[in-house]
């Protein structure tokens, strides 16, 4: 089969931005079909994070009967993995025991306004109203969740729930165990190297060409291929090309996540929006493991490094992106009391105790203790914590935070601090899908055969995403692309 430049190559500015990415220099054409398929199967996946499984499982559930995931990592999970896990839906049982209102109706216009309304109105709708069945569905095959409701770092409201165990790997875990009961293979350290397509920018997309172990093979797939394969804040070269800044901060991404399958579908004619918004959370520094203590925004506050507030901590990520980038050296404190740390140890327990024994967890028994722990002015890191307290009485906080983040005193000793700056985190943009998952191609039409979920899309999340969204966003739609592949759509 013969060769020829891949689209990316004659691109020189963005070629020369991801050539640290190991792109190939000659890419094999995705429009000539090979004369011979390797083998053919009904499903192809690419990706076994929490998109691709539930993708699968779906299919596999609805009566198709020869599904193949592909995952060029050597462990399935993806991004999933190293997600904090909470996943928000409106479910009625959950906020009517809060004694709050919510509904799925007050979740998509939450999550549509945050996103600056960029997000496809009837692809949020659709994401809220079936977040409840996904969660339900996560029950169905295993997943056992906390009994605790709240807002996420980054969520707006209090509709987030995290699973019992280690994270987002809890969902991993379970769904990859479903997938071996019901016989659905997870090809590891297998790499796509092209999606194949009928013919130029159009026709049908009919199955992609793998490599695992230096050998190429092509499979076919006569139902369909979904594209789970997550999003490109691993690659630092092309977020720098939207945001120089990003460029020069760390990652909270597993190290497979650098957009080779998005410009794979690029170069068969897939639509994109968004792809200049890129998000950012608090994370350690480099080199040693430092603590997670912003989970909960009713438990923590941020300082900087004069240990002095510099935000409202229930602010989209966005605006909180911006205002710690601006802050002294980009550097901030995140600080919780006993009460606030008590409730990290199902979900970050570990790192948090890895950070104790490496000395970058800062304790005290008191507030001044603390601050002399984290080379602070005493009576400076006081001040800033007594006036967030008497916040909490009055409901008036003068950084602005909302009277219903400001529920919990940071009172009971012992206290904690862990440094943090922000890091890239989840890539907005991608490729256009509709309700269905389809794919749509740049003359607006779906491409028959191609369909899409989680952070390789592009129309959810708009400008800025919600915490706690993702998780809905992949197993909703995850479940969506299945379904949608099985019925050939």
């Amino acid at each position: 089969m013969t060769s020829r430049i891949s689209r990316r190559t004659f691109l020189g500015a963005s070629a020369a931005a991801v050539a640290a990415v190991s792109f190939p220099a000659f890419a094999v054409n995705p429009f000539m079909i090979p004369k011979k398929w390797d083998r053919t199967v009904d499903i192809l996946v690419i990706g076994a994070g929490g998109a691709g499984l539930s993708a699968a499982i779906t299919a596999k559930e609805a009566g198709v009967k020869n599904v193949v995931i592909v995952e060029k990592t050597a462990f399935p999970g993806g991004n999933t993995t190293r997600a904090g896990g909470g996943f928000n839906a409106a479910i009625k049982a959950d906020y009517e025991k809060l004694g709050i209102k919510d509904s799925p109706e007050l979740h998509a216009s939450q999550t549509l306004a945050a996103g600056d309304y960029r997000g496809n109105p009837e692809i949020v709708k659709k994401m809220t109203r079936l977040a409840p069945e996904s969660v339900q569905w996560l029950k169905d095959h295993g997943v056992k969740f906390q009994d605790r409701i709240y807002q996420i770092y980054g969520g707006l409201y209090p509709r987030a729930r995290n699973p019992l165990g280690p994270r987002g790997s809890a969902y991993i875990q379970t769904l990859y165990a479903v997938c071996g009961k019901e016989g659905i293979p997870v090809e590891v350290n297998t790499k796509v190297v092209a999606v194949i397509r009928e013919k130029p920018f159009e026709g049908r997309v009919l199955g992609v060409e793998v490599e695992k172990g230096g050998k190429r093979e092509f499979i076919r797939a006569t139902y369909g291929v979904v594209a789970a394969a997550g999003g490109f804040g691993a690659n630092a070269k092309l977020c720098g090309l939207h945001d120089l800044r990003l460029e020069k901060l760390g990652t909270t991404n597993q190290p497979g996540a650098t957009g080779e399958v998005l410009n794979d579908l690029i170069d068969i004619g897939a639509q994109t929006t968004d792809l200049d918004y890129i998000q950012c959370i608090p994370g350690g520094l480099p080199g040693k493991p430092y603590p997670n203590l912003f989970t909960h925004v009713d438990r923590f506050i941020f300082t900087n490094i004069e240990g002095k507030r510099f935000c409202h901590e229930d602010a989209r990520r966005d605006v909180l992106r911006d205002a710690m980038l601006a802050q002294p050296k980009m550097l901030a404190w995140t600080i919780v009391d006993a009460d606030g740390f008590e409730l990290q140890k199902n979900s970050k327990g570990p790192e948090n105790e890895a950070a104790r024994k490496a000395g970058t967890l800062k304790i005290g028994n008191t507030v001044e203790e603390l601050a002399k722990q984290m080379e602070v002015d005493p009576a400076t890191l006081k001040a800033t914590i007594d006036t967030y307290n008497k916040a909490v009485d009055t409901k008036k906080d003068p950084v602005g935070r909302a009277p219903s983040m400001l529920k919990n005193k940071i009172i009971k000793a012992p206290f904690y601090a862990g440094m943090v700056t922000m890091k890239r985190h989840h890539t907005m943009g991608g490729v256009v899908i509709n309700t269905d998952a389809q794919v749509i191609g740049r003359d607006g039409k779906v491409i028959p055969g191609l369909y899409a979920a989680g952070e390789i899309t592009g129309v959810v999340h708009g400008t800025n995403r919600v915490g706690g969204n993702a998780m809905a966003d992949i197993f909703t739609y995850g479940r969506v692309a299945g379904m949608s592949a099985a019925k050939k759509l």
